[in-house]
């Protein structure tokens, strides 16, 4: 039964595909000659459109490389259409830039702005919820910039580019603050019972409670508090 299956079997099949071994050289040209393709057109949009990526920068690389790799390998997909292809994206890319440059309402709709999530140690909610990022994620970035604690911050910007962009308290203004460390928040409590600054787990708030039952945020409206921390920022 396994040779029934197998008689059929090529390696030459299975190494080259419909092509022939004569394919490999023109598949080393073709690769040689994108590759040349691409580095021209990086080199044509400029360092901005390498160092950081905004939206639209991202989806330009993305088209650049779908144009620069289907001539590498398959026989099919010519030289010239691919070039082409790279023509019309620069062309769209240097179009756009220029529109960029000319009308801020144009940039914001094509790159969108920056947005400010965190301010004077807390969150800002509203503009946190408009934001595809994860809470986890957030603190991985800001414990990767140093940060132990939110009081250290009065600033974080996500920048158009996804980066995110920190501005700190000079260390004797260094407030009490949601700590950020892993499993900080896992000591989460709805009951006071010491009078010290705690934190609401969701939007950062920070204040100094006084022992009861139950607590109430007054910016998210939520019950769940850690205790705070004061630590300052290891530079």
């Amino acid at each position: 039964m396994f040779f029934l299956q197998t008689e059929n079997f090529s390696w030459k099949t299975l190494l080259l595909g419909s092509e022939n071994w004569s394919f490999l050289f023109e598949t080393v040209l073709r690769t040689s000659i994108m590759f040349v393709i691409i580095v021209v057109a990086l080199r044509l949009l400029g360092k901005r459109g390498v160092k950081q990526l905004s939206v639209f920068e991202l989806v330009v690389i993305i088209g650049l490389g779908s144009a620069a790799g289907d001539p590498m390998f398959y026989k099919d997909v010519g030289i010239l259409p691919a070039l082409t292809v790279f023509t019309i994206i620069i062309a769209l890319y240097t179009l756009i830039t220029f529109l960029i440059g000319k009308s801020q309402y144009f940039e914001n709709l094509v790159e969108g702005k920056p947005v400010c999530l965190i301010k004077d140690g807390s969150f800002l909610v509203e503009n946190f919820r408009k934001e595809f990022l994860g809470e986890d994620e957030f603190f991985s970035e800001l414990r990767i910039l140093g940060v132990s604690q939110l009081g250290q911050v009065e600033d974080a910007i996500v920048e158009t580019s996804g980066s995110i962009s920190i501005f700190y308290f000079d260390e004797e203004n260094v407030k009490f603050g949601l700590p950020i460390m892993p499993d900080s928040l896992s000591q989460k409590i709805k009951k006071i019972e010491e009078e010290i600054h705690y934190s609401c787990i969701f939007c950062g708030f920070t204040k100094k409670l006084m022992p009861a039952d139950k607590h109430i945020c007054p910016v998210c409206a939520r019950d769940e508090w850690v205790a705070s921390s004061s630590k300052k920022r290891i530079k």
